[in-house]
């Protein structure tokens, strides 16, 4: 690797499973790359295993989904679309979309943005790693990749509030709670939403400190 460009390797880069949706395995093409024009990630799996998570954009961001190797089967809104190695798929906002692996270690890129918008990287992929990272017993290498999205997402309300949902699930109240705080004084119509229904703040839904944040 040079000072400036950067070289990946998807078939050696370690995939960390989505926990939160289908166990799905997430390539942080973003996170080994640094690259920031638009959203970059990809997704591996064997035959019959889930790659693209069953979702649809509900913001305007656009997706392209690139098969790299391998062979795939997407879904889009219903409709079934077979997906050989080669194969481009540009998915619209609203758009229910997922994909399932046709072959071992078949790898999907996905590329994401909004038009006529800067791109700004809302750090999701940070807390996968760090999350299963976490379930793995690799604490130490967990807290790294909260501290890099930290670092990099400092006037980001999502950064404070995904190390918020790590710091629950580690069982360290008063750190989420520092955080949620955080993320609030940032963006409180933006956090809202997740603080009613984010099952990673369960641990401390409890906490008189919760309806604080609430009231």
């Amino acid at each position: 690797m040079s000072e400036g460009y950067v070289i990946v390797d998807l078939n050696e880069l370690e995939a960390f499973p989505y926990h939160q949706r289908g166990g799905q395995k997430l390539l942080p093409i973003q996170r080994a790359t640094s690259f920031r024009p638009a959203g970059m990630n990809g997704w591996i799996g064997d035959a019959g295993e889930p790659l693209v998570p069953e979702h649809a954009e509900d913001s305007d961001n656009e997706e392209l989904y690139v098969v790299v190797q391998g062979r795939a089967t997407f879904t889009v809104d219903g409709n079934f679309f077979d997906a050989p190695a080669g194969t481009l798929l540009h998915a619209l906002p609203g758009e229910m979309r997922s994909a399932v692996s046709e072959e071992p270690r078949t790898i999907i890129a996905a590329i994401g943005a909004t038009i006529g918008q800067a791109f700004e990287n809302p750090g999701w992929t940070s807390f996968v790693v760090a999350d299963a990272l976490r379930r793995e017993g690799r604490l130490d290498d967990a807290r790294v990749a909260i501290a890099e999205m930290l670092a990099l997402h400092p006037d980001a309300w999502h950064a404070p509030y995904n190390a918020a949902c790590f710091e629950s699930l580690m069982g360290d109240a008063d750190a989420a709670f520092d955080y949620l705080r955080r993320a609030q004084a940032m963006n409180p119509e933006a956090l809202g939403p997740y603080l009613e229904g984010d099952t990673d703040l369960d641990p401390i839904r409890d906490d008189p400190r919760f309806q604080e944040l609430l009231a």
